[in-house]
């Protein structure tokens, strides 16, 4: 599956981040589940950057999962965004089986 988009907001459609580019990303992590259809399948939340701010972080150099060095490739400035990302781009199955 790798990584897909669903744009909440749109950002401003000509800053876009390159490789290497400094960004700063505000985030939660939510496990995937199909039942929560009505808060875009939102499960189980294990990570948020709403405590500590941003992460600043040097996109598309491999130094976060490999679906947000995709998704937010994708994305331009100010844009707000769901990115559903599968196991293989991002933890790894084991992951899952250890967030029950």
């Amino acid at each position: 599956m790798g990584v897909t988009k669903q744009t909440l907001q749109p950002g401003n459609g000509v800053d876009y981040p390159q490789k290497n580019s400094l960004c700063a990303i505000a985030y939660t992590g939510a496990l995937y589940d199909a039942s929560k259809a009505d808060n875009y399948f939102m499960g189980k939340e294990f990570d948020s950057s709403r405590s500590r701010g941003p992460l600043k972080v040097n996109i598309g150099m491999g130094k976060v999962i490999e679906g947000w060095d995709q998704g937010v490739l994708q994305m331009s400035l100010g844009e707000k965004a769901i990115l559903t990302i599968s196991s293989d781009s991002a933890y790894g199955p084991r992951f899952v089986s250890s967030h029950p």
